[in-house]
């Protein structure tokens, strides 16, 4: 098999090969960001000591955790909208409305993974450091910002990796709904050029480069939060 790769790099092709890149990529950070957040309120709700907020954010995470991601996709594309007024549907109709709800698709799905590795990361906390923001004046939501919850940060740094680069390799799943995502704009080209060994081939090397990438951070991220924690112990 001789390979060749100037199809797949063509003008017309390469700028596919962009665009869908440009569009994983933002749909992993937007997502990312989306599901950190969501975390934070899960777990913020789930460890606020009310049974019921407790119990609902127990099933929140169970159902999202033992669902299948591409289930969840497809539900958000093909039913959450008929949920919504006519008006709402024409508004995601006129500003892509696959992205958009891919984007939340993956957000909710991921908010459940992420609020886990908060929570063990908050089980990991003493109760003197509790104690310690409710004597120096803060509330239950102070005490959680500014003592607790920045210390389960470093606890949760690599459970917190792992479910990034989960959410960014699912990305591709947008595909089944029509996004301009890398995968979908790979298999444009394939179509097109039928050089499919090279076609995917790309793919899979930018698929890993990014993988690494992510985990390079998480590496940095962790040595600087050991370096920050032994400063503290050393004070």
């Amino acid at each position: 098999m001789t390979l060749n790769f100037a199809p797949v790099f063509s003008g017309p092709h390469l700028e596919s090969l962009l665009s869908g890149l440009a569009t994983t990529l933002q749909l992993a950070l937007g997502a990312w960001c989306l599901a950190f957040l969501g975390a934070i309120a899960l777990v913020l709700v789930r460890s606020s000591g009310l049974r019921v907020a407790e119990w609902l954010v127990a099933a929140y995470v169970e159902i999202h955790q033992n669902i299948p991601v591409l289930v969840q996709v497809m539900f958000w594309y093909f039913a959450v909208p008929e949920l919504l007024p006519e008006d709402a549907r024409t508004w995601l109709n006129e500003r892509n409305s696959e992205f958009i709800l891919a984007l939340l698709a993956l957000s909710f799905c991921f908010a459940a993974y992420m609020s886990e590795a908060l929570r063990t990361g908050l089980r990991a906390i003493p109760k003197t450091q509790y104690e310690a923001g409710r004597g120096l004046g803060f509330g239950y939501l102070g005490t959680m910002r500014y003592i607790i919850i920045p210390q389960a940060l470093r606890v949760a740094i690599p459970p917190l990796v792992n479910y990034s680069l989960l959410l960014f390799k699912n990305t591709s799943l947008a595909m089944a709904i029509g996004v301009h995502e890398l995968m979908y704009q790979t298999r444009q080209i394939e179509s097109d050029t039928f050089r499919t060994f090279e076609t995917f081939l790309v793919a899979t090397v930018i698929y890993i480069a990014i993988s690494f990438l992510i985990m390079l951070i998480g590496e940095h991220l962790e040595r600087r939060a050991h370096l920050t924690k032994r400063a503290g112990a050393a004070l």
